[in-house]
């Protein structure tokens, strides 16, 4: 049996990861504002409650990937 595969490359700019980067820094920060303001009402609402304690959903690979542009930012000043 012969199979062909067939790659495609992507190229990524700086422009692209900078624009990426903010984003996700803005995403991170809007998630952690609303979980932090959500979770005082978090004991009156069973909802609000749920989506709190699910929120680290999105808010842990936020982190790394924050963890990860501090990285960069600090091994390209040295």
């Amino acid at each position: 049996m012969i199979s062909t595969v067939t790659t495609t490359t992507t190229t990524v700019t700086t422009a692209q990861v900078m624009a990426y980067s903010i984003i996700a820094v803005i995403s991170l920060i809007a998630f952690l504002a609303i979980k932090e303001i959500l979770s005082s009402e978090a004991d009156k609402n069973k909802r609000m409650k749920s989506f709190v304690s699910g929120s680290n959903v999105a808010i842990v690979p936020l982190l790394i990937v924050f963890t990860a542009i501090v990285a960069y930012k600090v091994v390209t000043l040295i």
